[in-house]
This record gives structure tokens, sequence and C-alpha cells, in this order.
């Protein structure tokens, strides 16, 4: 019998035995292993009465114990990590270790998280007027919502939930329904470590789901990770029903190759950066652009050579570089994008449509595939391909390679590789994108400070992790008092109050 993937709602595992199901693969193989749940909308307003009724006595809880379940949280992690990293593995395709580093850079925002007491202070200022004292509170906002991709199953439901947890939020969680099997044993594991039952919820589902998180009015912010379109419609209805948004889209990262740059370097990192996970990661380089024929000659030479020996195969098997891409509706989508691209004149120097791997003939799996001389008229240089699939779009001076990175309608990360710190600290100030590498291929930040692309790539106004998820989930309240001596009156005052 198949497995079906519970809900986590109240603090319990919540099997449907009837309603909409969708199916969960096993990318290595392409067979079915398990079925999810997909929520109606009574079944997600029922999920939001949980989270609003246990709201208020964890927001009464002082940011100190609130920290002190999060420290807890991070141990229990810690001691499952490897089972938490073979199941990520099994539902999204990517290595065992490259799903360990997906947990691990979520826990770097729950171990930012723990700082709450500190984050959450507000100002004072004493004598602001006469016997007057103005400060300021931050205080939750209530129930919260995240849906979040299949990309990063553990790493961005972790983003959102930390910040929003610690500030005394209740969340519920929409996962992708492509690997939902984490985000529930994660819920399981804030129960362990002392959240109360309701704060941390894990809700399956599709539009129907989605839609019902953005209209409820308990619902008061929704953050949000996947393709543009899906980030315009959400941060659109979630605004448009007076909630606040946060919402990310899709990108297009470049990379620029300075003619000083060693080449050994350049390529070893963009054949990490482009292929690891099969480039389903929205910080993936999916743009090679070197300036000047000669280093372009060069880069497309040491590529090529790596390229060919890169290992594709199972994602829990030994020695494997990448594993299969999420489903197979993603490898046709990959290799039409191919096509679109052999069809514009760009010059294909590694060819992935077609892979196999012995044994695992049904898996979701595509080869690493190159293209040279490809223009920014290009489908493979304009949209975002979400594959093992690197383009090299070469430039003629610096100039040009500036302008491609800051004229394309994305703007999540972009990477210059230089030994020339003048290019560098000209390029940081000047790119048009919101995450800049310099000699660094993924430029995610750290914990303590925020992550957001530009353009396309963002909707909203605060970004992700760092400072500004405290303020995302948190309204600021500002109390002017004044404590008069005791018998004096003034009279009413029709005047505008001043402080002077």
């Amino acid at each position: 019998m198949t497995r079906i993937i519970p809900h986590f709602v109240g603090g319990s595992l919540i099997t449907p035995k009837d309603g909409r199901f969708g199916d969960v693969y096993d990318p290595s193989t392409g067979a079915v292993q398990a079925r999810v749940p997909l929520a109606s909308e009574g079944e997600v307003r029922r999920v939001i009465d949980d989270a609003a009724v246990a709201q208020p006595g964890w927001a009464a809880t002082n940011p100190q114990k609130r920290a002190r379940v999060l420290m807890r949280f991070l141990d229990l992690v810690h001691r499952d990590m490897d089972d938490l990293a073979r199941l990520l593995s099994s539902e999204h395709g990517k290595t065992f270790d490259d799903a360990k580093g997906d947990i691990q850079r979520g826990l770097e925002v729950i171990e930012f998280a723990v700082g709450a007491p500190h984050l959450l202070k507000g100002e004072f200022s004493t004598e602001a007027g006469t016997g007057i004292d103005v400060y300021s509170m931050r205080q939750p906002l209530g129930v919260v919502a995240g849906i979040t991709p299949f990309n990063f199953p553990a790493m961005i439901p972790l983003w959102k939930a930390g910040p929003a947890i610690a500030a005394g939020n209740a969340f519920v969680l929409k996962p992708s329904e492509r690997d939902p099997s984490v985000p529930v044993r994660l819920a399981e594991l804030f129960l362990e470590a002392g959240l109360p039952a309701g704060v941390f919820n894990v809700v399956h589902g599709d539009k129907e789901a989605v839609d019902t998180l953005l209209t409820d009015d308990r619902i008061k912010a929704v953050g949000f990770v996947g393709s543009t379109p899906i980030a315009e419609y959400i941060y659109t209805t979630a605004t448009a029903h007076g909630k606040r948004a946060q919402c990310f889209g899709g990108a297009k990262n470049h990379m620029i190759v300075m003619p000083d740059a060693d080449l050994e370097q350049v390529a070893d990192a963009l054949i990490g950066s482009g292929y690891g996970s099969a480039g389903e990661r929205c910080m993936a380089i999916s743009v090679a652009v070197p300036v000047g024929e000669e280093t372009a000659d060069a880069l497309a030479a040491k590529l090529t050579e790596r390229v060919a020996q890169l290992k594709v195969g199972p994602s829990l098997a030994d020695g494997v570089d990448y594993g299969p891409l999420v489903s197979r509706a993603a490898v046709e989508r990959v290799e039409d994008y191919i096509q679109q691209g052999v069809d514009a004149g760009a010059t294909l120097l590694a060819d992935g449509r077609g892979f196999a791997v012995d044994g695992h003939e049904e898996g979701f799996y595509l080869g690493p595939t190159l293209f040279d001389q490809v223009t920014t008229d290009m489908s493979i240089y304009r949209e975002e391909i979400f594959g093992p699939v690197l383009v090299i779009a070469r430039a003629h001076d610096y100039e040009e390679a500036l302008a491609m990175a800051s004229d394309h309608e994305f703007g999540n990360g972009v990477a210059i590789f230089t030994r020339d710190g003048d290019a560098a600290r000209d390029f940081t100030a000047r790119v048009n994108v919101g995450m800049v590498g310099v000699n660094v291929p993924i430029p995610v930040p750290i914990a303590y400070f925020t992550f957001g692309g530009w353009k396309k790539s963002g909707f909203g106004d605060l970004n992700q992790h760092g400072a500004d998820a405290f303020r995302f989930y948190t309204k600021t309240k500002t109390v002017t008092s004044r404590w008069p001596a005791h018998g004096v009156r003034e009279g009413a005052s029709f005047v505008i109050p001043t402080m002077h």
C-alpha cells in the first residue's frame, strides 16, 4: 500500500482518508513512492483555526523562552541530520551531501533567530518633552504563512518559519507537494523541542490551498519563493487582501569572467555552481560572460573538458556530482529549452538529452549541457531554464558584460571573477542586481545579512532572513507616555502637541 504523507496540524499528524491526492516520486527511479493529500479550502481554514488559537499564548511567552525552543530544535535536527538528508534526497533528487547543505543553511537562520530577544528590542527616549517619554515595541503580527518551493524543502521553510516563530507568530507552512516529507519531520522536531501545538503547522496542497491562505483575513503575512509568474500572483493577491507579502521569483545569474581571472578557478566555480543540484537552484550560475574572445575560447575549452567528466547518477549513490531532476515534466521542459537553443543557432558543446543511468532507466536524469555563442535575444539566455544547462554569452569588453547582467529582467544574483580590485569595486557599485559575489560563484549571504533579488526576482520591500525578517514578521507600536505631577492641571488645549 502506498504511503500517505500526513499534514501536521495542532501538534498532530493528520492523514486524510479521502479527498484529492498527488503523487510523490523517487526521482532516481521514476517510481511513485508516496501520495500527498491536497487540502481543500475547508481543511486549510481549520489549520488556520488551530494556529489562531495557539498564537496568543506563544506571543505571551517571553522572547528568551521562545529562543530556548529554537536552541533545542537545533540540537534535534543535528541529531537526525543524516536521516533527514536521506529523506530529502529520496524525494528531491539532490545528492546526500547537498541535502545536508540544504538543511544546514536553514539551521543557520534558526541560529540567527535565537537572537530574537535582542532583535525584538524597541527604542526608548526620555524627556522627549517635559515629563514625556517615548518608546517603541515590536509585536508579532499573529498568524503568518509560508509557501515554499521544491528545490529547497528544508532551507526555505526554516528561513521563513524561524524568524516568524521567534517573533511570537504562529506559522502555517504550505510546502511543495513534490517533496513534502522533510517539512513534516521538521514540524515534529519543533514539537519535540517544546514548541506549543498549533504554533507550527504543515498543510499540503495546490492552488486551492494557496488561494485560501492568500484570502483568509487571519493570515497577516505571506512569504513565497518560486517562479516569477507565481511570485507576482501571490504578491498581488496577498496585498490586495491587506497582507504583507514577501515574494521571490526566478533568476538568470551571470558570472562575469575578466581577462585577468584565474581560469582554472573560474571553470571549477562554474561547474559547481552551474550543475550542482542539477541546476535546480535560484542562485545557480546559468550564464558565463567571458570578456574578450581569448578569454572566451580558453574558458569554453576548460568547461568542455570538465563537463565530460561529470558523474550523474542516483542521488544516494557514492561519487555522484549531481542526481536526477525532480520530475519527468522538469526533464521535458529543460530538453525543450535545449532544442530552442539549437534552433536559435547557439553552439552546443555538450548535449545532455537522452541521458540514462543503468538500472535506473525510468529516473528523471539529464546530462550536463553546455552552450557557446549564445546571444541576448535567445530564450536560453532570457529565460530561467532551471536545469543542468550552462550557457556562454561572450562580451567584447567590461562595459558590455556589466550591461548584460544589469539589463536582464531578473536581478537575483551575479558574480565577477577578477584579480583587479578596481574592477571588482566598480562592478559591485554599478551592477543592477540584488546579491553580488566577488570571486564567489554563489553569493548567498550569511544568515545575519539579508537575501533578496531585484527586478523580476523579488516583490516586496523587505528581504529574507537577517534583520529584515524580524521587521517583516512584526509590527511596531510607539508609546508616548506622560506622568504629570499630582494635582497639576493645565486645562484643555486645542493646539496640536509639539515637543518644545
